[in-house]
């Protein structure tokens, strides 16, 4: 998996510029100042934003799982619901198992609004993970999530053996990844 001369600009705000990358498995942080550009690559990638030229080779987008940096959790669904929503029936018997990942055991019946910001953005990767793919696009996936919850995580993440590609500002999610690619921007490069 690779993105290959990706250019993309905002109006005449160039945020990509001929950017490349090979994609490795296991866990790999986009670390960079805000505003760089790594949530833009992430988009291109996920096939949400479509690049001027370029490429991204050896992933479809339906073949992505994608977190976004806000939680987009459905107010009147609830945190076992948010899992049923994405799970096929057939797959509904592991809902336990995600809840427990999020470490949001007792909390199956509650709404999002019931929730702190933390166990929220628990149960929005938690979902995302659910999902599955070839890939899991992951935007600022720890923000309000305490250090030991964000460890045992990100030690779930590596176990996965799917390729993970997030953005983080956080030194622990550095030192936890298997990768971490530093970046600058505009337009975005690899530093």
């Amino acid at each position: 998996m690779q993105v290959t001369d990706l250019t993309l600009s905002f109006g005449e705000k160039q945020v990509l510029d001929r950017f490349s990358l090979k994609i490795p498995q296991g866990v790999t942080v986009l670390s960079g100042p805000s505003g760089c550009g790594k949530t833009t690559l992430l988009r291109v990638i996920a096939g949400l934003e479509q690049p001027q030229s370029g490429q991204v080779e050896g992933i479809a987008p339906a073949e992505t799982a994608f977190l976004f940096q806000e939680d987009r959790l459905f107010p009147w669904r609830t945190v076992e619901q948010h899992l049923t929503d994405v799970l096929p029936r057939s797959r509904w018997n592991e809902v336990p198992r995600w809840i427990a990942l999020a470490e949001l055991k007792g909390e199956e019946r509650r709404r999002p609004a019931a929730l702190s910001g933390g166990m929220r953005r628990r149960l929005a990767l938690v979902r995302c993970l659910a999902l599955g793919g070839k890939l899991y696009l992951l935007d600022e996936p720890f923000t309000g999530i305490d250090p030991e919850r964000t460890r045992r995580l990100m030690a779930f993440l590596r176990e996965l053996g799917t390729p993970v590609l997030l953005s983080s500002h956080e030194t622990q999610v550095l030192s936890l990844a298997d990768q971490v690619v530093q970046l600058g921007g505009y337009p975005l490069h690899i530093l």
